[in-house]
């Protein structure tokens, strides 16, 4: 019998869905409230998808990315990549306990990933890739059981790989590319049996590659690119028999490329580049049946390319460029069934012919042979490659003439076959390739006319460097058709013709040089400039040496205000320099020298407030100087010799404080030096001679104290040479011939030691010819004839090698015989020894001072060096100056060989080498086509001129003349302070890092408080820190330091220094004072002690260097400094951990927000000195 209580299976099976219908929607409620929070965490995507779906109003399964299990109706996979999300991750993501896979990459999410994401222990996919995530890398991971893969590459995660990662045993992606992670790669990782995929590329690790990596059966893909990783490729990577991808390039692995590579039978890809592998490519790479991509370039390998390589069928790119490889290309590089599609073998010594076989290589697309010593044709089959994209095979020895089948190479878009010795015409068929946008054919032989329909067939042409060659004819109008043209190249060819119109509608031209040819202008107006003046972006304009025979025309002032060079050099110019040219207020060089110029210079140059060099001499210029000449600021040189001018010079020119040569010769100007003319201290060249001055030389001659040249020759100058001119001790030549001078020639030219042309011929001059004169050792030409001098010739140094005619016309003269003068006369012999016994007591007199000197400059130098200021090095040049010529300088540099290269700067490139007395020196040669160069090279020599520290890079001598600059310093064995951070065959400990700073404060504070007039470096960065033999550092690299005047405490500059170490004022408005340099001081101070660069790509927004510091000062000092500085058991850890905690509030004190708020640096060393000896008692 049936109870009331007994229901229908039914009805019990209704209540049943009904409660889990009920439990379900509280759960997914849950899931809904997580995401809410999160879209309330976020910045939202611009076209507001997310705020607009994501609302109660929708059910949570139907929201964009999000994936809900059918069954139960949970959040089982979200998935919002790539859609410019902005924001924090919060805490209530980790309430979502059925999801599944997790991808928020491609967004921009800041901060640290919340702890509660470790109760999503259902998670087999996580992907934060392309965020800006920080932190440490969470261990919490660790405790994700299920975890497959494992995404966060292209993030700011910092710290270590932790081990704890070997805990996730189901692991088979792990990709941690592009983060600042340092240290080892751990050994825990080679727990990971399932591990398909470990992508470590672009990181900061160190170390080997630990060996329980290659005994992950199952690994597929082992990427480590772009790290510090050292030591030898072990050959026990072939146990990952697996293996399909290796890319070890980028890191400093050493020794020889291992053959058991060969064992990896399923690689597809090896990359081993750039690193400093040794020895020769082994052959049993031919074994590697299935490798496509093969890039061994950028080692140190030798012998010559195995054949077996090209054995490999499924090889289609192939990289083993810049490897120094010898010999010949083997025979089988291409045969039937080659799949090659990309070959560079640039930057070796490979020989030979290229094969005649290369047509098989059909696939080819990338070919590139540039810098070997390949001779003989171009072989006629190359036009079968008809893949062919890019063809570079400049500077080798190639002869003959472009094979006509060359035309047929259709998809071609790069060619490069400058620097041979190819001759003949240009194959017709070359100028149907429409799809070449690069075209370099400079410095061959080759001839003939450019085709009428030239610029028809060639569309898509950027760029065209034809120079040095023998091209004729007319250079054609349809140029204009390849109206993609931004740099033309055609100087030094046979063109003849007009110049054409056609040039000014290639509307992104930006170098156009036709310099050398036989061009002439269409119209006496040039009117070739006038069309040019569509072209708004052109920025270097040459047509040195065409016959143009025409005028400057006004339009001239209408081209693009981008134009920073304009040459027009020995063109039959006439006529009149137009008022509009002073519309170019960009323009750095205008140089109209060798022409027929009449008239003015307009005073509307005052409006080219850029212009480094005004160069119009030997023309037919009339009137005076301009004074507003005088307000251009930048000008190094001004060279307006060979003309007509006339007037006085005006006495402006002295506030040109940046010119270095000044060239006024063969004018007509009248009246006197001005004495403003004589503070341009920096001046390197004067030249006023040939003109009708007159007046005195005025001692203040002797400011020019770093001039090579002073040439005041054929003018009516009178009075007497001033003895200061002996101070001018890098004077080369010197000439003031053909004057009124008067009195006798001053001793003290015998000071000017690198003197070698004196001519002060044709004066009045009397009295003896100086003695002191033999000591200039480098004296070649003397002339002092047609004067009334007297005495004996000197004998010694020099003057053993002139001969009479230095000294003709001078009656009083007499001497040797071969000067045509009269011998001497002979003293009795009682004199005679009276004189020899006055000589004897002189000479024991002079030993017994020489002593004394001795002595007292030992003492001295003692003294000094006690005091770090003068070494005795310091003291030598300081007294006997070296003297370096350019070409003394192009030997000791081999050339400028890239070998010597130590680096590059913002102005130029430092070269090691050796002077022919044996000193190993850095020879700074400044790239004078770059802005600001010149000013550069002027600030260096004005700060180095008078400092003398321990801790300043001492400059041995320098060479400058119009088209060269350099620096001669002493040479640093050890490198720069940033190869020691971030090298990591370098390795600086605790001691020498805070050694190394207080070096450089202290150069800071001579150059703040102990100079005269306080100087301020500017640019203050690790790399120009220099380390000497015993790693005391040396402060380098002036070239925009500010010198202060007297008084001033703070400075306007529109010069930049580098980003990152930029004082705020120094950067908003330009402002620079000593506060400046201690603000760098304190950001490279924490960069040297956490080894993390201001501009890591870790810090973005309002994370600084700064910020990162002050937010971990004093409680996590220890997570932020250089790891291998301190480890947590090492005796007194927390004594020294204090002392790293005093040097970074050190180095927050320097760099504080205000200015005013900054210590000075006479506290830092007194501090850093404090510092420095706590940490050595704890080391003793």
């Amino acid at each position: 019998m049936q109870t009331a209580y007994q229901f229908p299976p039914a009805i019990l099976l209704v209540h049943f869905l009904m409660a889990c219908l009920a439990m379900a929607t509280t759960n997914i409620t849950m899931d809904q409230s997580s995401l809410l929070t999160f879209k309330a965490h976020m910045n939202l995507e611009p076209s507001h998808i997310l705020s607009n779906n994501w609302s109660v109003s929708t059910s949570v399964c139907k929201w964009i990315g999000v994936t809900c299990d059918i069954l139960n109706h949970r959040v089982t996979a979200l998935d919002i990549s790539s859609m410019n999300l902005t924001g924090n991750i919060p805490p209530q993501l980790g309430n979502l306990p059925f999801l599944d896979s997790l991808n928020l990459s491609r967004n921009d999410f800041q901060g640290s990933l919340p702890r509660d994401f470790i109760q999503l222990q259902r998670l087999r996919i996580v992907d934060f890739g392309f965020n800006s995530l920080s932190g440490q890398i969470p261990s919490w991971f660790g405790f994700l059981p299920k975890l497959q893969v494992l995404y966060l590459r292209n993030n700011s995660f910092t710290g270590l790989i932790p081990p704890f990662l070997s805990n996730i045993s189901t692991l088979q992606d792990l990709d941690l590319s592009f983060n600042p992670l340092q240290g080892k790669i751990p050994e825990e990782i080679g727990d990971l049996h399932d591990l398909r995929t470990l992508k470590l590329q672009y990181n900061r690790l160190s170390g080997v590659i630990p060996s329980a990596i290659f005994n992950i059966s199952t690994l597929e893909i082992l990427a480590l690119t772009g790290n510090n990783l050292s030591g030898e490729i072990p050959s026990s990577l072939s146990e990952c028999s697996q293996l399909q991808l290796l890319d070890l390039s980028y890191n400093k692995f050493s020794g020889s490329i291992p053959g058991e590579i060969s064992n990896l039978k399923t690689l597809e890809i090896l990359r081993l580049r750039s690193n400093y592998l040794t020895g020769a490519i082994p052959q049993e790479l031919g074994n590697l049946r299935n490798v496509a991509r093969l890039a061994i370039g950028g080692n140190f390998l030798t012998g010559s390319i195995p054949a077996s390589i090209f054995n490999i069928s499924s090889l289609k790119y192939l990289d083993i460029s810049s490897c120094n490889l010898s010999g010949t290309l083997p025979t089988n590089m291409c045969t039937d069934g080659t799949h090659l599609e990309v070959v560079y073998l640039h930057l070796n010594q490979l020989y030979g012919q290229l094969p005649t076989r290369i047509h098989q290589c059909s696939k080819l697309q990338i070919l590139s042979l540039t810098n070997n010593s390949f001779s003989g044709q171009i072989p006629r089959e190359i036009g079968n490659l008809t893949l062919l994209t890019a063809l570079y095979a400049s500077t080798n020895k190639l002869t003959g003439v472009i094979p006509q089948e060359i035309g047929n190479l259709y998809n071609l878009e790069y060619l490069d076959l400058g620097h041979n010795y190819l001759g003949g015409s240009m194959p017709t068929g070359f100028f149907n390739l429409s799809k070449l946008i690069l075209v370099t054919l400079s410095h061959n032989q080759l001839s003939g006319n450019l085709p009428v329909s030239f610029g028809y067939g060639l569309p898509n042409l950027e760029e065209l460097y034809m120079t040095v060659n023998s091209f004729s004819g007319r250079i054609p109008d349809s140029i204009s058709n390849s109206s993609k043209l931004s740099i033309i190249n055609f100087s030094f060819n046979n063109f003849t013709g007009q110049i054409s119109n056609s040039f000014g509608e290639l509307r992104f031209l930006e170098i156009l040089y036709l310099n050398g040819n036989n061009l002439t202008s269409a119209s006496p107006e040039l009117s070739f400039i006038s069309s040019l003046t569509n072209c708004r972006f052109l920025r270097t304009l040459s047509v040195n040496g065409n016959p143009l025979s025409g005028i400057l025309p006004a339009s001239v002032g209408n081209m693009s205000s981008s134009l920073r060079f304009l040459y027009a050099v020995n063109c039959d110019l006439r006529g009149t320099i137009p008022y509009e040219i002073g519309n170019l207020s960009n323009l750095i060089d205008l140089s109209l020298f060798q022409n027929h110029l009449t008239g003015l210079i307009p005073s509307t140059v005052r409006n080219m407030r850029s212009l480094q060099a005004l160069v119009i001499f030997g023309n037919k210029l009339s009137g005076s100087i301009p004074v507003s000449i005088c307000e251009l600021e930048n000008l190094y040189g001004l060279l307006l010799q060979q003309n007509q001018m006339s007037g006085s010079i005006p006495g402006c020119i002295g506030n040109l404080t940046t010119l270095y040569y000044l060239y006024l010769d063969s004018n007509r100007f009248i009246s006197g030096i001005p004495v403003n003319l004589w503070q341009l201290k920096n001046l390197l060249e004067l030249n006023l001679s040939s003109n009708l001055l007159s007046g005195f030389i005025p001692p203040e001659i002797g400011n020019l104290k770093v001039a090579n040249l002073v040439d005041l020759s054929v003018n009516q100058f009178s009075g007497i040479i001033p003895s200061t001119v002996g101070g001018l001790q890098k004077l080369v030549n010197l000439s003031l011939a053909n004057n009124k001078l008067q009195g006798s020639i001053p001793d003290s030219i015998g000071n000017m030691l690198n003197l070698e042309d004196l001519d002060i011929s044709h004066n009045n001059l009397s009295g003896m010819i100086p003695t002191s004169l033999e000591a200039l050792q480098y004296l070649t030409y003397l002339n002092v004839s047609f004067n009334r001098l007297s005495g004996e010739i000197p004998s010694g140094g020099p003057f053993k090698n002139f001969m009479n005619q230095s000294f003709m016309f001078n009656e009083g003269l007499c001497g040797d015989p071969r000067y045509n003068v009269p011998p001497c006369r002979t003293i009795s012999n009682k004199r005679s020894k009276r004189k020899t016994m006055l000589q004897g007591v002189f000479i024991m007199l002079g030993t017994l001072a020489l002593i004394l000197f001795l002595a007292l400059t030992y003492a001295f130098v003692r003294y000094r060096r006690k005091y770090n200021v003068l070494t005795e090095t310091d003291l030598l040049s300081t007294i006997i100056p070296l003297r370096v010529s350019y070409y003394e300088i192009f030997e000791a540099t081999d050339g400028y060989s890239e070998s010597n290269l130590l680096g590059t700067g913002s102005f130029g490139s430092v070269y090691r080498g050796t002077l022919k007395m044996g000193k190993d020196v850095a020879i700074k040669v400044f790239n004078l086509q770059l802005q600001n160069a010149f000013k550069s090279f002027e600030v260096e020599c004005e700060v180095f001129r008078n400092l003398r520290h321990r801790n300043l890079c001492k400059v041995v001598s320098s060479c400058s003349n119009l088209d060269f600059k350099a620096l001669v310093l002493d040479y640093m064995s050890n490198g720069s302070l940033e190869k020691w951070l971030y090298s990591h065959n370098y390795y600086l400990d605790m001691k020498q890092r805070i050694s190394i700073m207080i070096d450089v404060a202290a150069a800071l504070e001579y150059l703040h408080h102990d100079y005269s007039t306080p100087i301020i470096h500017c640019d203050l960065k690790p790399s120009n820190v220099l380390l000497d033999d015993d790693m005391v550092a040396h402060l380098s690299d002036f070239g925009i330091a500010k010198l202060l005047c007297q008084g001033e405490c703070v400075a306007h500059t529109v010069t930049l220094s580098t980003m990152g170490y930029i004082a705020p004022e120094y950067g908003s408005r330009g402002l620079v004072s000593t506060s400046c340099d201690v603000y760098s001081y304190g950001i490279m101070l924490m960069e040297v002690f956490t080894r993390m660069k201001p501009s890591d790509e870790t810090f973005s927004g309002d994370l600084s260097l700064r910020s990162w510091v002050y937010g971990n000062v004093p409680n996590a000092v220890f997570q932020i400094i250089d790891s291998n500085l301190l480890s947590s058991d090492e005796d007194h850890f927390h004594e020294k951990l204090d002392c790293l905690c005093s040097i970074m509030e050190l180095a927050l004190n320097c760099s504080m927000e205000s200015s005013k708020e900054r210590i000075n640096m006479k506290n830092v060393v007194a501090t850093l000195k404090k510092i420095q000896n706590q940490l050595l008692a704890y080391y003793a």
